[in-house]
């Protein structure tokens, strides 16, 4: 099952829920359009809620980073919301944990935001 994106807003903050696998091929691109229709409609502050991602790939992972890197160009933030072991351990291996700010509750990642 490839990933499947639904977002909702909380205040001036879009949490996208994202589950499924975040795989090469339609998984990736799901996430990447995803992220792109909210950049383009405005949106700067974005949490990727990834708790019910069941895995991900080496092309999942070059997609949080492209998805971090697009939003930081626009002068947008792109934040971390309840990563599983897999999907942490996987951060912590190719040091992109340092890259992203990581939450484990979802009120206080949106008060996080500026």
């Amino acid at each position: 099952m490839s990933a499947k994106l639904s977002s909702r807003q909380v205040g001036d903050v879009v949490v996208i829920d994202v589950s499924g696998r975040i795989t090469l091929g339609e998984g990736s691109s799901n996430l990447r359009e995803g992220i792109r229709e909210l950049l383009a409609k405005g949106n700067r502050k974005i949490l990727l809620n990834l708790g019910e991602v069941s895995y991900i790939d080496s092309s999942g992972i070059g997609e949080l980073v492209s998805a971090f890197t697009s939003s930081a160009n626009q002068s947008g933030q792109l934040k971390l919301l309840n990563l599983t072991k897999r999907v942490r351990d996987l951060l912590q291996i190719t040091k992109l944990y340092t890259v992203f700010e990581v939450f484990d509750d979802e009120a206080k990642a949106v008060r996080s935001f500026v």
